[in-house]
């Protein structure tokens, strides 16, 4: 009996197994735990002319480049903010990194938000949008 897997869906938030217990960071994050390590490395070597190694340089260019928050308090409220909402691992890091300005756009780059049986009606979203655009604000 051949029993066909079920294709993944992050819409309905069936990101596969290796996601079930899986930690995800915002850029803003991974931009932090890298310029630390970058720190470190820097640090600890002896010649200041060793460069860094090519993709270690390009993924801190990127999340730097595509991090809404650059101030570590910032990243920490974001993190906090979005946590009382109840969301997925996936969905903190996706509203995180993109800040979607409205219901609309949260709800086209989430879909998952929207899930039949969850609590986030549209005034929930809106309230979170707000909560998230406050910590923005004040960065």
């Amino acid at each position: 009996m051949n029993v066909k897997e079920e294709e993944e869906d992050a819409s309905v938030l069936k990101l596969g197994d290796e996601f079930l217990k899986a930690k995800c960071l915002m850029n803003c994050e991974v931009s932090i735990l890298l310029e630390h390590r970058c720190d470190q490395l820097k640090h600890l070597s002896d010649d200041s002319l060793k460069q860094l190694p090519q993709v270690f340089e390009k993924a801190l260019q990127y999340v730097k480049r595509f991090s809404r928050f650059t101030n570590q308090d910032a990243v920490k409220q974001v993190r906090e903010v979005l946590s009382r909402y109840q969301l997925a691992e996936y969905e903190l890091a996706v509203l995180g990194n993109l800040c979607p300005e409205t219901v609309e756009e949260a709800n086209a780059v989430v879909p998952s938000l929207k899930t039949k049986g969850r609590s986030h009606d549209d005034e929930a979203i809106e309230k979170l949008l707000n909560d998230l655009l406050m910590v923005k604000k004040f960065e």
